[in-house]
């Protein structure tokens, strides 16, 4: 007995899921099983193998199988109008949510260290904003690790992982370094280190893998300004005072300075963000992680 368009309506809301249903529709529309597949991410052996499933649920053959592909059939042509009607249902539940999404609101505290709160988190935040404007951000530049469990901050981004518990954490990206000189920096000198002069990150950070690796690099060459600051080291870099290890992603925004090409480069580090467990549903500090992520991949 075939199934009329009346009785498919009543019999699929109770035998069928979206899920059936969209792999129908994908054949359907496709007329292949190859092509379907591909849409759906199966294999073509698995789509087959679910719509075999689908029909003996049913009780009816929804496809005739011919040389030119997959034709429907009388039941599939009434089951057809009730997949279309189930997908632009979860079309439109999908562009609900994403405008629910849109509305964010509340206020995110983020922390950072200095220069990449300057150079690399500000542009985030200023694109965050524009797609989310109901949303406060607070950026602290501070050096000192907030704690996380007492709420000094939502969102941490630094240069070590976490080893706090219950912390939810991710290595966002590595930070390449190079060695940096004003523009009229001649390159002669490099052949005779013990006339040049370094800027380096002062006694606290001596510790630092670029801060070695840069004494290596250059022996015998004098440290002539020291700093905690990576933009003050900058800032002296491009007036000429000496040669400094700096953040491409910030010096590349710094005008009057040249990136020396050295056989070898200062060691690479990792950024790592980090935000209590509890915050892990917080729809304003997933999408921010979400954002950032994104715009550091492209």
């Amino acid at each position: 007995m075939h199934i009329t368009h009346a009785q498919m309506n009543e019999r699929t809301m109770y035998q069928l899921d979206w899920d059936d249903l969209r792999l129908f529709l994908a054949v359907a529309e496709t007329g292949t099983l190859t092509a379907a597949a591909r849409a759906c991410g199966l294999t073509q052996p698995t789509l087959g193998r679910r719509v075999q499933s689908l029909e003996q649920r049913l009780g009816q053959k929804l496809f005739q199988r011919t040389a030119a592909g997959f034709l429907l059939t009388d039941t599939g042509q009434a089951l057809l109008p009730v997949a279309r009607r189930m997908a632009e249902a979860a079309d439109t539940a999908l562009r609900q949510l994403s405008g629910q999404e849109a509305q964010l609101s509340g206020t995110l505290r983020i922390s950072s260290f200095d220069w990449f709160s300057h150079y690399v988190l500000a542009n985030y935040c200023a694109g965050f904003l524009q797609m989310h404007p109901q949303v406060g951000l607070e950026l602290i530049t501070d050096s000192r690790l907030f704690n996380l469990a007492r709420r000094e901050a939502d969102l941490v981004f630094r240069l070590q992982p976490f080893a706090e518990p219950d912390i939810a954490q991710r290595n966002l990206m590595q930070l390449d370094y190079g060695v940096y000189a004003s523009l009229d920096f001649d390159h002669r000198r490099l052949d005779a280190p013990d006339s040049l002069q370094l800027i380096s990150m002062d006694n606290y950070f001596s510790d630092l893998p670029d801060v070695t690796w840069l004494q290596q690099q250059f022996p015998g060459a004098r440290i002539c300004f020291q700093s905690n600051s990576r933009e003050a080291q900058a800032r002296l870099c491009t007036a000429g005072l000496g040669l400094a290890v700096l953040p491409v992603r910030m010096a590349q925004q710094i005008a009057g300075l040249q990136q020396l090409p050295l056989p070898t480069a200062p060691p690479p580090r990792q950024i790592w963000l980090g935000f209590h467990q509890d915050l892990r549903h917080q729809r304003r500090l997933r999408a921010f992680v979400d954002f950032v992520t994104a715009a550091v991949g492209d």
